[in-house]
């Protein structure tokens, strides 16, 4: 099986949990059956999907994404603090900024403030950032031209900077020419 769909089986059973907040045991396997047999040809579909999110679910328990709890004799499964952040993670992958059909003329401004001893968390912003399609400023100053503050909130709690980032809505950047023909917004 492909990389892409062990991650998306654990992507839809984190999210499912997540959905539901404490979610019975025996109500993951269904959801997340459905989910698998996107994947397989109807042939194999029998074979491979029970034992497959099995797995997938054991897997998640192992590296501390999910929890198993008891309640009135009953088993419930629940997201642990690393799995809320793993699955934030994915819908931070999946985060896409809508480009309006005509731009409104203001320009979006990411600025952080992560010190030294921060470095790598400092560069996984900055990349974040960067794949979102910002476009550097000055070190730590980035520019956007489409609203993105919810994704910009989303980075933050990811990363858990909210102080350290700011985001801003300015009307005018000064010699804005080059970014305007760098967002093609002639």
């Amino acid at each position: 099986m492909k990389k892409e769909t062990k991650i998306l089986v654990g992507k839809i059973i984190l999210g499912t949990i997540a959905t539901a907040g404490l979610l019975a045991v025996a109500a993951v396997a269904p959801n997340a059956l459905k989910a698998v047999d996107l994947f397989y040809p109807k042939e194999k579909r029998k074979y491979h999907r029970g034992s497959y999110v099995k797995k997938s679910i054991t897997k998640l328990k192992d590296r501390g994404l999910i929890k198993f709890e008891r309640q009135d004799g009953v088993a419930f499964v629940r997201l642990t603090k690393k799995g809320q952040k793993k699955l934030l993670g994915y819908q931070l992958r999946e985060k896409i900024i809508k480009k309006p059909k005509r731009w409104d003329k203001k320009w979006r401004v990411v600025i952080f403030d992560i010190k030294e001893q921060s470095r790598n968390l400092r560069e996984g912003l900055r990349k974040e950032i960067i794949n979102l399609g910002f476009v550097k400023l000055q070190n730590s100053v980035r520019v956007y031209p489409y609203e993105c503050e919810e994704v910009v909130g989303l980075i933050k709690t990811y990363f858990q900077i909210g102080k350290d980032v700011l985001y801003m809505t300015v009307e005018k950047i000064e010699n804005d020419k080059w970014l305007r023909e760098e967002f093609d917004l002639s």
